[in-house]
Formats: C-alpha cells, structure tokens, sequence
C-alpha cells in the first residue's frame, strides 16, 4: 500500500475534490447531488472550513493525488447547534479498502478532541455496510432512521443517521 498523508486541504486541491465528489454524485447515492458540481461551487463549499475550529476539511494524499477526504460541517445554521458537527468521508474509488477511510477519521476525531463539540454526526444512505463498519469502529451508533428521504437514479433510498459522543 501507497504512504497516505492525512493533511489540512489546501487551494491546490480543489480541482481533485471536484473531480472526486463528482465521481459519486455519478455514480452512487451517498450524495442527494444530482449533478456534477462547478469548480466554482466547491470553492465556495471549501471557504466553509479552517485549518482550527470546528469545522475541518482533511484530505487524504498518495503519490501527489486525493485519495480521499473528510470533512465536519455544521449540522444546522442556528447557534444552539454549534457545539454538534455533521461528519463525512469519501475516498476514491482506486482507494477503497486500502484504510483511507480509517485514517481520515481518526486524524479527523483526533483535530476536533479538543474544541467545543459535544456530539459528531453522519448521515449513511443505505445499504453501506462498508461505511456502517468505519462508522461504528469510531464509536457512532444508529441513532436514526429516514425512510426514502431521497430519491436518485429514479428511486427512494433510506438514510441512517448515527451519532458518536465527543471527549
């Protein structure tokens, strides 16, 4: 397996998130995005996490590329929900099994034990089973369930909502 370096993203990697979200807002359901995304709307979509805070974007980088990433976003806008964060990962295709995932979140979990955040979030359009197993190796436990709450590709799917509490 390649090295990985788990860092904060950078301006330079724009173009490589784009093209890796693209991939499934393509090709799977674990995004309710039904078309590609701009350059342009990712750059805004980006201008929402810092290097400290709450808010984080990790990339996962092989040989020079994205192998992944993952990202805690606000759950909510208003302020009562600041101290909860919504978590994600995506990894690309030629990454997956190789413990891309594992390592993004742990570097993830690792930068917010020490801000002011209560309880961590992910929303899992079902079936995953892989992205079930990452989730519960972190601790998030099913806390949820929304019945064909989106529809891609021309049918409903459920979303699973867990939670993991933080330190």
């Amino acid at each position: 397996m390649d090295p990985v370096l788990v860092r904060a993203a950078e301006d330079g990697d724009l173009s490589q998130l784009t093209e890796l979200y693209n991939y499934y807002v393509k090709t799977s359901p674990a995004t309710f995005d039904l078309a590609p995304v701009t350059l342009e709307n990712r750059r805004e979509w980006m201008s929402h996490y810092a290097d400290t805070g709450p808010h984080r974007l990790l990339v996962a980088e092989a040989n020079g590329a994205v192998a992944g990433y993952a990202t805690s976003g606000k759950v909510k806008e208003r302020p009562g929900y600041l101290t909860s964060v919504e978590t994600s990962v995506y990894v690309h295709p030629d990454q997956n099994g190789r413990g891309v995932g594992t390592q993004l979140y742990a570097a993830l979990l690792v930068a917010l034990a020490s801000e002011d955040i209560h309880r961590a979030y992910a929303a899992i359009v079902l079936p995953n089973p892989a992205s079930i197993a990452l989730h519960a190796r972190f601790g998030f436990r099913p806390v949820g369930l929304y019945h064909e709450i989106g529809r891609k590709f021309g049918r409903y799917w459920d979303v699973q909502w867990f939670e993991r509490p933080m330190p």
